[in-house]
């Protein structure tokens, strides 16, 4: 019997013993507990299948989990979804725009959110172009300034930028990590990289294969803001290789 809540500080998440077994018997998720609190930024790496997108699933409120209980204030949880998810009709302004119109705000107040959010994630100059004329990555900018309208205290992030290529996706990574600081919001993030694990965080959780539960944790010793070069930093790969090592281990 799952046990929902939402009676803790609304700007962190918590999973507590969490788990999910699907109607056909699958066991996705087995007892899975960890807090997100504001400003952290928390990595989920894990192999295939292992539950990492179920958990973001059970945090926003599409699934229910059949044990243990997700704490989080849902009302303004931000969630980036591995497709960007524009509507093809709207103009960039008005995609941007379109949770704020959802959340019922007054149009001045939403045009002048969007028109912030996309100053801020560098799309300034394409607000009336459509998402047929924009890159991968400036799709995946477009649905990050969306969600920034919200302003919210948690950020879900299900492997975003995981289908643009690499230099685009290392772009992407330096802008959201420049978000998460200027935001100081509390972030979840699933990734199969463990080098986007490692420059985002400030933690990086290892998962199991099926049913999914959390086996290891390392805490990301660099400071805010990182700069790019950091990828080539021999701790960076000193870590990198631990995770990897504990993600090659977590397949059996």
């Amino acid at each position: 019997m799952s046990d929902t809540t939402t009676d803790i500080r609304t700007d962190s998440l918590a999973f507590e013993h969490t788990g999910m077994v699907f109607p056909d018997g699958t066991e996705a998720v087995r007892d899975v507990s960890f807090t997100v609190k504001k400003g952290e930024f928390v990595t989920i790496v894990g192999p295939s299948g292992c539950g990492k997108s179920t958990l973001l699933k059970i945090a926003s409120g599409l699934l229910e989990p059949t044990s243990g209980a997700v704490q989080v204030d849902r009302d303004r949880l931000g969630y980036v979804f591995q497709d960007a998810t524009l509507l093809p009709w709207r103009t960039v302004k008005k995609n941007v725009e379109l949770l704020a119109e959802l959340h019922d705000f007054p149009k001045s107040e939403r045009s002048k959110l969007a028109q912030e959010a996309i100053d801020l994630v560098g799309l300034k100059g394409f607000e009336e172009h459509y998402p047929k004329s924009l890159s991968g990555g400036m799709k995946m900018r477009a649905s990050l300034a969306r969600t920034l309208t919200l302003k919210p205290p948690v950020f879900l992030f299900d492997e975003p930028f995981g289908a643009v290529d690499e230099i685009t996706r290392e772009h992407l990574n330096d802008e959201t990590q420049q978000l998460f600081q200027r935001e100081g919001f509390a972030g979840l993030f699933i990734t199969h990289s463990i080098s986007e694990a490692v420059f985002m965080s400030t933690r990086v959780l290892v998962m199991s294969a099926r049913p999914g539960r959390i086996v290891a944790e390392y805490q990301v010793p660099f400071d805010y803001p990182r700069d790019p070069d950091l990828r080539f930093d021999p701790e960076f790969a000193r870590l990198s290789g631990e995770i990897s090592h504990a993600l090659r281990g977590s397949h059996s």
